[in-house]
């Protein structure tokens, strides 16, 4: 993994662990993601290519995944989810005015 976790898991309270957890394989899918576009662009082999971004598509399954089980996990993480895709569409229909 790319990332370090920037705390350790022993301080972290019984009830918050779980969520923490999830957000560290978040991040871990977002890091093999990143990797691998970064190598398939890298690669002039087209097969090389493919199995990377193939191998990329999977991991942003794996990060619906964590994430599902994150919002399961975290109302307040689900309503804020919420509220930052509604800033956007506000934002994105005052550009088109």
């Amino acid at each position: 993994m790319l990332s370090k976790i920037p705390f350790s898991l022993e301080n972290i309270a019984d009830e918050d662990l779980d969520r923490q957890i999830l957000r560290i394989a978040i991040i871990a899918e977002f890091d093999a993601i990143n990797l691998y576009e970064q190598l398939s662009s890298l690669t002039k082999d087209e097969k090389m290519k493919a199995i990377f971004l193939d191998i990329a598509r999977e991991e942003k399954t794996h990060v619906g995944e964590f994430l599902t089980l994150l919002l399961m996990n975290d109302e307040e993480q689900e309503d804020e989810l919420d509220e930052g895709k509604e800033e956007v569409e506000e934002l994105l229909e005052e550009d088109e005015e």
